[in-house]
């Protein structure tokens, strides 16, 4: 027993010197939905898309145009430039250029995919303490479904394979300028989605070519997106289900597994992992680009909180530590391994793991 005299002060007592820490930082995690929920609004009113196709508008021209009231027009806009998506000159608004390169409806980087997305999301996100209790994921039900991604519904589909193509294509135009992909010819994307990253890394590398592998109904999805940017001659596209079948299709001397991991339990991950493996003649690179948490855990925060969002979205799923991808790396017998940062919407490194 540890005692302490009247006489003597506790580590654990109230220092009047002490500086007093803000509760600001609390109010912020308190408040996070303001945020999202103001973005998926103004999206919904393609306001930035509105205000990318003609002059700057003032708020009672845009309230007008926006069938608003004054009063949540003020509201709206002034929240919009707070948050930096819209500049104020004198009494009219025009989009900042994060506004008008992302959220202008049409462009090919557009990132309103990705916020409808999770707006499904948003509800199920009320209940997070029933996935935390229970371990069971909020938005599907898997004693229906086997995974998140057999449905076979097609609006379903289309909200996905939309949010995840803004997501990817993101993702993609940062790891297409950080790795070089100058000694590689043949790309496989494993579980490839709506094909965006073979889309934009050919734009970036023009001599790649690439093969989209993924379920059936997927690529059906992703055959319309390839063919609309003019790539159907250079991305192939091999239906498959990497789960169940043995082997992944060889003939490609890089392997991409991008946002795909996370999304199943560990047994699955290193079996996936090996079969990356097996499928690569020597000297053949498979990248595993993700959202990594830092080998303390204790960080990065968007990492962690995907991480979260796996309780809510995935049976088993989780985002797992850089240490964790690099020993399923090397007992599937990948001996050279190395990890280059970046910071993108999806990822926030690649694991770059050569066959010997």
């Amino acid at each position: 027993m540890t005692l302490v005299h009247e006489h003597e002060e506790s580590p654990a007592a109230h220092r009047e010197d002490a500086p007093v820490p803000s509760a600001a930082p609390l109010m912020r995690m308190a408040t996070g939905f303001w945020t999202f929920k103001t973005l998926a609004v103004a999206l919904e009113l393609s306001l930035f898309t509105r205000l990318s196709a003609g002059p700057h508008r003032t708020r009672a021209e845009l309230a007008t145009e926006l069938g608003l009231q004054d009063r949540p027009a003020d509201m709206l806009l002034t929240a919009c430039t707070a948050l930096g998506l819209l500049e104020k000159d004198g009494d009219a608004y025009r989009n900042t250029p994060l506004a008008e390169q992302f959220l202008v409806e049409g462009k090919d980087c557009y990132f309103g995919g990705v916020v409808r997305f999770n707006d499904r999301a948003y509800l199920a996100w009320h209940d997070l303490g029933a996935a935390v209790r229970s371990n069971r994921p909020l938005t599907w039900d898997p004693d229906i479904q086997t995974t998140l991604f057999s449905s076979g519904d097609p609006d379903f589909t289309g909200l996905f394979w939309n949010g995840m193509h803004s997501l990817s294509a993101a993702t993609a135009r940062v790891l297409g300028q950080t790795y070089d992909f100058r000694p590689h010819r043949s790309v496989l994307d494993v579980g490839g989605g709506s094909g965006a990253f073979l889309i934009e890394l050919r734009r970036q590398h023009p001599h790649l070519t690439g093969t989209l592998y993924d379920l059936p109904h997927v690529c059906d999805f992703a055959r319309d997106r390839i063919a609309s940017a003019g790539m159907a001659e250079h991305v192939r596209i091999t239906p498959g289900d990497f789960q169940r079948e043995a082997a992944l299709p060889g003939g490609h001397d890089l392997i991409l597994l991008s946002m795909i991991l996370h999304d199943w339990d560990e047994r699955d991950g290193r079996a996936l992992v090996r079969k990356c493996h097996e499928a690569l003649a020597p000297g053949g690179v498979l990248l595993v680009c993700e959202l990594l948490v830092n080998r303390e855990r204790t960080g990065p925060l968007d990492a962690a909180l995907m991480g979260v969002n796996m309780l809510v979205e995935t049976a088993a799923g989780r985002n797992y530590a850089e240490d964790e991808y690099l020993g399923w790396l090397h007992e599937a017998g990948f001996a050279d391994t190395e990890i280059l940062r970046f910071d993108a919407a999806g990822a926030n490194g690649v694991i770059v793991a050569r066959r010997a």
